[in-house]
Order: structure tokens, then C-alpha cells, then sequence
């Protein structure tokens, strides 16, 4: 079997994907798209690409001789370029998240359903050390049938807003803080198994005094409440202007009926706690939570932690060898839904709104 041939669409957001696949021994990256002509000009000399690899014109680089297409744009782009691709018979790794709107979920949904070629969503965060080391944990029933969980993701990207000296704004400005929900939703739905999933959802957080203007990106702090079809509660917390120092703050919990796991808000390589009942003290444990997978070749090393390889790796597996990843078309969208509906909630009031649900 041959190499994989790869094209990245935005080759910035999408860079740490097309250097994977640019080093990986399954694949080529054989054509690069993006807006910004220097930008291009500077990655394709890195690359060694010809000229005829190199595009602006989305649809021409579509059609071009590509087996997979890396969506690296800003997330507006997502749903038109997603059913672009795999209505051409292209495989899709799109950033997350997988669109910004219920419309464009529903597009790539159905997209991806009658399409030969396979969709999936690049939640990196699941693939954290700890998280993998945690599912295993839940698997062996450690803390028994999960009924909450929490995740908070504050991350101070005002310099992606607005350009201060210029006062230039980046599309980033339009993204609600609570849109920007995978990496709260994908770990935590990773760890709950895939037979449950988010019906209902509300949210706080619609006034922005950190930073006037901007709105709705620069809402200070979203909170956002979500039933599962199965009863379980979750919570998540997010900003994207609140003032905190590097390193931002990735924080989950997991409780379930026999105990409980979580890790820290210091982010990075930190220290968390367990508690299995009935194995550890009244005190429980405290454990390590490498965000970096200890036993990954240095090659493979950066990239938030480790998580892109290995992501990039269970891409292609699910392609040449039909396993199935955790971010799905299914998956994507129950991931993705349930942050565009708790903004809507937040703006409504702080009103419960039902979170649509795709099926075949």
C-alpha cells in the first residue's frame, strides 16, 4: 500500500497536523491551501512543494490528488469545506469545533453519512496521558457508574481577539466562549462511555467587563449546566478573556458511585488525586497527570503534549484499518452541539434548551 496523500487547508491552525503527517511513514503531504500567499510561499519551500501543490483556491485544492484533507481554518469555514471534501471522496480531520452553528453540524452530519470517506473531529485533549491512563480506570469499574463530572478550560487569548497597536480584530471575536467546548466535552464524554450523550443544556455568562466591545467572544466567564440522556450532570467553565498567567487552566473531575478522579488547575505535567473505595485511604491518592505520553518516541514529542500524534495516528488507523476513534461524526456533533445551544441559553436568560440529537 502506498503513502496516504495529504492536504491542509490553513496551514497555521493546521500546522502541527501537516508536519505530523509530513514526518509520518503512512503519509505525504502533497498539497497546502490557505489565504495568505507569504504564509504558503514560507511552508512550501519547507515542504518542497511545487508550485502546482500550492493553492488559495479552496476548490481547485480540492480536486487536486489528495486521500485526506486536514481542516486547520478558523472555525466559520468548518462546515462548508468539511462537505467540500467529503463529497469529493476525501477524508476529513477537521479541527475543532466541527462547526459553529447547528446548520453547518447538521451539514457535515449528513455529509458524512452518505459519503465512501470517513469524518473525524481532532479533539486532541482526549488523548492526554492522563486521560487514557483515567479511562482505564473507569473501564475496570474504579469508581463505578460515573454520575457527574466537571471540566474548566480558562484560557486568556485576548491577544487572538484584537491586535492592540493596529486594532485589527481575528475571527476569533465572533467565537463565544462556550462554543469553544471540546476540550471540556471530548475528554469528559470519552470517559462516560459512548452510550450516553448531552440532552439539555443551560448556561450563565452574557456581559463583558474585562473587556468591552468584541462581544460575544469577550464574555468574561461562561458556565454552562448539561443533562445526559442516561440523568448524568455535567458542568464546564470557560474564558477566553479572564486575566490568568501561563499555564492556562485544564481542569477535569470525574465522581462516580465508588470514587472519584481529578486532576489539578495548574496545568501541564501536575499532580492529581483518586479515590477508589474500598482500595485507597479515607484520604485517597495522590497521582500523576502527564498531559505528555511518557513513552512516546522524542520524535513524536510537542504538539500539547503528545496528543497530536497520537490523534494523527488514530486518523489513519480508522482509515486503513476501519478502528474506531473516539471523535466520530456521531461523537463530533454530540461534542460540539451541546456548547452552541448552552450560549443560546445563556443569552435567552439562563433558559433550559433541549440539544439536538443526529441520527441516520
Amino acid at each position: 500500500m502506498g503513502k496516504l496523500k495529504v492536504g491542509v487547508v490553513g496551514v497555521s491552525r493546521g500546522g502541527s497536523y501537516m508536519m505530523k503527517y509530513a514526518r509520518n511513514a503512512r503519509t505525504e503531504v502533497t498539497a497546502i491551501c490557505d489565504l495568505d500567499e507569504k504564509r504558503l510561499e514560507a511552508v512550501s519551500k519547507d515542504l518542497n512543494l511545487s508550485d502546482n501543490q500550492v493553492f488559495t483556491d479552496y476548490d481547485a485544492f480540492i480536486n487536486t490528488d489528495v486521500d485526506i484533507v486536514v481542516v486547520g481554518t478558523p472555525i466559520p469555514f468548518h462546515a462548508e469545506q468539511s462537505v467540500k471534501a467529503l463529497d469529493a471522496g476525501k477524508h476529513v480531520l477537521s479541527e475543532v469545533t466541527a462547526a459553529n452553528t447547528v446548520e453547518g453540524c447538521k451539514a457535515i452530519y449528513d455529509a458524512a453519512k452518505r459519503s465512501k470517506a470517513k469524518y473525524m473531529l481532532a479533539e486532541n485533549y482526549i488523548y492526554f496521558h492522563f486521560i487514557k491512563e483515567w479511562k482505564k480506570y473507569i473501564d475496570a469499574g474504579k469508581i463505578g457508574n460515573i454520575h457527574y463530572a466537571e471540566a474548566e478550560y480558562i484560557h486568556d487569548i485576548r491577544n487572538l481577539l484584537i491586535n492592540t497597536d493596529s486594532g485589527e480584530t481575528f475571527w476569533r471575536k465572533y467565537r463565544p466562549p462556550i462554543h469553544y467546548c471540546t476540550h471540556c466535552l471530548g475528554p469528559l464524554m470519552y470517559l462516560i462511555g459512548d452510550d450516553d450523550y448531552i440532552v439539555k443544556a443551560t448556561a450563565s455568562g452574557n456581559k463583558n467587563t474585562i473587556q468591552e466591545g468584541l462581544w460575544p467572544s469577550t464574555i468574561d466567564m461562561q458556565v454552562a449546566l448539561f443533562e445526559t440522556k442516561k440523568g448524568r450532570g455535567i458542568k464546564i467553565c470557560r474564558s477566553q478573556v479572564t486575566p490568568r498567567p501561563e499555564p492556562h487552566t485544564v481542569y477535569y473531575s470525574v465522581y462516580g458511585t465508588k470514587g472519584f478522579l481529578e486532576n489539578t488547575r495548574h496545568g501541564g505535567e501536575t499532580v492529581g488525586s483518586r479515590y477508589f473505595e474500598g482500595e485507597d485511604t479515607h484520604r485517597g491518592k495522590l497521582i500523576n497527570c502527564y498531559q505528555t505520553e511518557i513513552e512516546a518516541p522524542d520524535y513524536a514529542k510537542g504538539g500539547h503534549g503528545t496528543s497530536d500524534y497520537y490523534l494523527s495516528e488514530a486518523f489513519l488507523d480508522f482509515i486503513q484499518f476501519d478502528k474506531t476513534p473516539p471523535t466520530t461524526v456521531d461523537r463530533a456533533m454530540e461534542i460540539t452541539l451541546p456548547g452552541l445551544i448552552a450560549h443560546e441559553a445563556a443569552v435567552q436568560g439562563n433558559v433550559w434548551l433541549d440539544v439536538p440529537h443526529f441520527t441516520d
